[in-house]
């Protein structure tokens, strides 16, 4: 047994993946509360037609797509966008992230 699978996330995880990109299609964006353990931290969190899990947007996510369909999240909606795992550098370490 893989230990983490007995804490699953409503977030879909650069491990999700599969080690593969994918095309998926904006359902829309929502303003959650992320923070877990009785912290509040309300972020933007992307979810795709037809999956269960959303992506948490960070910066670098939303403004590409911010970049390629407009600021306005309305306008996200129905359209397509790539979903890669990648790295990138946090605190100090290479730790997996989730592209667009």
């Amino acid at each position: 047994m893989k230990i983490m699978s007995s804490f699953p996330s409503k977030y879909l995880k650069a491990a999700d993946l599969g080690g593969k990109s994918h095309e998926l299609v904006i359902a829309g964006v929502k303003i959650e509360d992320v923070g877990g353990q009785g912290s509040e931290e309300d972020k933007p969190c992307l979810y795709f037609v037809g999956k269960q899990k959303g992506v948490v947007l960070n910066r670098t996510n939303a403004m590409v797509i911010a970049g390629k369909y407009g600021d306005d999240t309305e306008n996200w909606v129905d359209k397509p966008v790539v979903v890669y795992p990648d790295q990138t550098m946090f605190q100090g370490k290479m730790v997996d992230c989730i592209r667009m």
